[in-house]
């Protein structure tokens, strides 16, 4: 998780992450975000998710944990 965490990090180019924080807490979080984090999630993980169900988890943690579930 802490690799995925990471790359959260770089691509809304935050220093650190809180995992217990939704995505909408980060001003960074927006439409390019979404787009950054469907490409990695395809290229790093080979998984893929909406937009919409991206979205829709309360929290960053419950995000890492629904793609770790896929792996």
């Amino acid at each position: 998780m802490e690799e995925l965490i990471k790359k959260l990090a770089d691509l809304l180019e935050v220093e650190e992450i809180d995992v217990k924080k939704a995505f909408t807490d980060y001003e960074e979080f927006d439409s390019l975000a979404i787009l950054s984090i469907l490409a990695m999630l395809d290229s790093d993980y080979h998984t893929s998710m909406s937009a919409r169900e991206i979205r829709s988890l309360p929290t960053i943690e419950d995000f890492c944990n629904a793609v770790l579930s896929k792996q």
